[in-house]
């Protein structure tokens, strides 16, 4: 797990200072409605930009304002720090407004830290409906994307190089898809932290390099007998962008809790879902990517996400469910008070907490209401007991 582990807490890691060496382009991307195998295809490495690392926000604050998602501030706050020196390329893609904003004050702040803005600077943008003329849109952006990749790179992005790096990310969800099912057992082997480290990984190293690592762990956790959930709590996170081993940890360490599941912008939820090997490579990209709706930016998808979201809980057999939220997130806030309006109707036990991205400097308040609530899944289970003993 070192080299997993390694990658997910670092936004310049060894993988891309190799990459770099060779001579070979690196192109970040905020969104993961993104096709990463359009860069992969053509030997560029895609490179999911996280904020990580960040120490202070007076560029953020500068140039965003204190009242806006502290995830994209993060972010450039980074890049104003030449954080993202290595960069040959960037897009930014609408997931939420504060997203679209970074696109504009990066620009902005370019005009007063010179070298921050990469040569490569696009604006990927994504339909709010999966619907049929929202996939008409998302397959014209998509190739509008290929023109420009190709324009500023100089290399021809074909179908037949789409279609190879399909299979090659399809091998990846595979993989991922078996670690999923390892968790869904009673004598979970392995932690949370460590399968997210994984898929964090994912979303940064060069494709062959991920997967053959991944096929080595995956290999090692079929061996493995030790079970981690006895005498813990199995419990899912789910809410606002997270790319932070550190939450995960902050709820695994208390020593009552193991997450078996997430549903997360970094963490799996495509797992089992690949992308169609077959027929347009552009039109399976699209339908794969737009046509899941997990994000709540897409519009009238609730009742889908909701489904999703219960069938996790079912195949995981969690027992309860923790719902982070960034402060000033709209989106993800709104939607996780249906989710425990919902979910605490049927049952099953809700957290929901409000915090900021980053240096978890509330990380004493978020551990008290943490341990709180597993206090409460504990007393319930408790009460099940003595009723069913009566």
């Amino acid at each position: 797990m070192k080299i997993f582990h390694d990658v997910a807490t670092q936004v310049e890691c060894d993988s891309i200072r190799k990459w770099k060496k060779e001579g070979k382009p690196v192109v970040g991307y905020t969104c993961s409605y993104t096709p990463a195998e359009i860069f992969h295809a053509v030997d560029i490495l895609p490179v999911r930009l996280r904020g990580i690392e960040t120490d202070g926000m007076e560029v953020g604050d500068t140039y965003f304002g204190p009242f806006i998602c502290s995830f994209p501030k993060c972010i450039l706050q980074l890049a104003g720090k030449g954080k993202f020196s290595f960069l040959d390329g960037a897009i930014i893609t609408p997931g939420c407004d504060g997203m679209r904003r970074l696109d504009e004050c990066w620009r902005k702040a370019g005009e007063d830290f010179d070298g921050i803005v990469p040569d490569y600077f696009y604006y990927f943008d994504v339909p709010h409906k999966s619907e049929n003329h929202g996939l008409v849109w998302y397959i014209e952006e998509i190739k509008q994307l290929i023109k420009s990749i190709e324009s500023h790179f100089n290399v021809s992005v074909t179908h037949e190089k789409l279609q190879v790096a399909i299979r090659e990310f399809n091998q990846g969800r595979r993989l991922l898809n078996e670690i999923e099912h390892l968790r869904f057992t009673e004598d979970v082997v392995v932690s949370g932290t460590d399968v997210f480290a994984a898929t964090v990984a994912g979303t940064v190293m060069p494709r062959d390099e991920y997967t053959g690592e991944l096929q080595k762990w995956v290999a090692t956790l079929k061996k493995r007998n030790t079970s981690l959930a006895e005498g813990k709590h199995r419990v899912m996170l789910v809410g606002s962008i997270s790319d932070e081993i550190d939450l995960f940890e902050l709820i695994e360490n208390t020593g009552k809790a193991l997450i078996v599941g997430e549903n997360l912008c970094f963490g799996i939820r495509f797992e089992g879902n690949e992308v169609a090997e077959d027929g347009d490579p552009i039109e399976a990209l699209a339908a794969h990517y737009l046509g899941s709706s997990v994000c709540p930016r897409m519009f009238g998808k609730y009742k889908e996400r909701f489904a999703l979201l219960k069938e996790r809980i079912i195949q995981s057999q969690a027992e309860g469910v923790i719902m982070q939220n960034i402060r000033f997130c709209d989106l993800h806030g709104a939607e996780n008070a249906l989710f425990e309006r919902d979910l605490e109707a049927m049952g099953i036990p809700c957290l929901r907490v409000e915090r900021e991205y980053g240096p978890h400097i509330d990380a004493g308040r978020m551990k008290l209401r943490i341990n709180a609530f597993l206090e409460r899944i504990d007393n319930s289970a408790k009460s099940d007991l003595g009723i069913v003993q009566k």
